[in-house]
């Protein structure tokens, strides 16, 4: 072969090579240095401050950076800085996928003073002590927290549970959460269906003034009517003191009070009814005599219906309407006769049986033939 078509040959070689190399996109390249195996940094950090205990969670990844699933436990660190100052930090080791949480107690000098943030990081490492990089900022408020909420009572009534505390003097003005948590197992197997109830959530929060009401003896109260009958809660409150620092508004409370338990027990009857009026028809063709009554309806959501009471002149009242309570707010009495005067007043009971006071009585005269 000639000099001139061995180089053709080496040159369309060279080329189909070149192409195989191209076109192979699943064979094997080139070595590449080995994984270093890092974790995901964390991205849903957050941290809220109760008095001088600063509480973080967040999620461990389940991934390193090459989207494999991570195995062993991972090496975590807790950083917390205040400005441009030095780093404080914390070591602790866990398994990716779980919910993690560290509580950091506030030193002497950063609960102390006027507000100013406090922020805080956490850094995940790999098993050469490499970093995967700072996650998402936590801020929350250094500096004195407000005075705690003592005195805390609650107390079942039939518009929801009154809460009571101590009454404090503030340098400035705070308002108090009220963390009410749901001590009730929920139902296994919730309703269903479009008019299903929803399932109460666990833990509700409740911020009002620190003082919005004033009860006895000065002290300050509020009314929770988001409850619901037959259930048991839990409440703690906080006071809270709320600052504006570089354009955010950030929250400054207290450690929580003592918890007080209550069992929402439905022990109340319903509203009494109102409006009774009573009056005869007329006895005329040998119809038989009768007195018509009605009422103002009662609205209580557990309403089952109500009862009728009647006795002539100071005699003992009597009930005459059935046993089972009327659902419509009237009744139709024909057990009277011409020429006697009745007195009427009604109940309303509710579904657990429960009967309110008798209504303003009302007197009807029935005319003779």
């Amino acid at each position: 072969m000639s000099t001139l078509h061995r180089i053709k040959w080496t040159a369309l070689a060279a080329a189909l090579t070149a192409g195989l190399a191209l076109a192979g996109c699943g064979m094997p390249g080139a070595p590449q240095p080995p994984s270093l195996n890092l974790p995901e940094p964390v991205a849903d950090l957050a941290a809220s401050r109760a008095g001088n205990q600063v509480a973080l969670t967040w999620t461990m990844p389940k991934k390193n950076t090459d989207k494999l699933l991570l195995k062993g436990n991972i090496a975590v660190r807790v950083c917390r800085k205040e400005g441009a100052g030095e780093t404080a930090g914390a070591e602790l080791s866990l398994a990716p996928g779980v919910e993690g949480a560290f509580t950091d107690a506030l030193p002497a000098q950063l609960a102390a003073g006027t507000p100013r943030p406090l922020s805080y990081f956490v850094e995940l490492k790999n098993r050469n002590g490499r970093s995967a990089g700072l996650s998402n900022a936590a801020m929350v408020l250094a500096g004195e927290a407000p005075v705690p909420v003592i005195g805390l009572s609650a107390e079942v009534r039939k518009q929801g549970v009154a809460l009571r505390w101590t009454s404090a003097e503030e340098s400035s003005p705070t308002a108090v959460r009220l963390r009410r948590k749901l001590l009730t197992p929920p139902a296994a197997k919730p309703h269903e269906g479009l008019l299903a109830p929803q399932p109460e959530p666990v833990e509700q929060n409740l911020l009002v003034d620190s003082c919005s009401a004033v009860g006895r003896n000065g002290s300050c109260r509020t009314l929770d009517t988001n409850i619901r009958f037959g259930q048991s809660y839990e409440y703690r409150a906080q006071r809270v003191a709320r600052v504006t620092l570089e354009g955010r508004v950030l929250e400054l409370a207290s450690e929580l009070s003592a918890p007080v338990r209550v069992e929402a027990l439905d022990i109340f009857p319903p509203e009494t009814p109102t409006n009774l009026a009573a009056v005869a028809t007329t006895v005329e063709n040998g119809a038989e005599p009768a007195i018509d009554l009605s009422w103002q309806p009662v609205t209580d959501p557990d309403l089952a219906g109500y009862a009728v009471y009647r006795r002539e002149g100071e005699a003992a009242w009597q009930h005459i309407s059935p046993p089972e309570p009327l659902t419509p707010p009237a009744f139709h009495d024909m057990q009277v006769q011409p020429g006697h005067s009745y007195r009427y007043a009604v109940s309303a009971v509710d579904q657990g049986g429960h009967e309110s006071a008798r209504s303003a009585e009302t007197v009807e005269f029935v005319p003779n033939p």
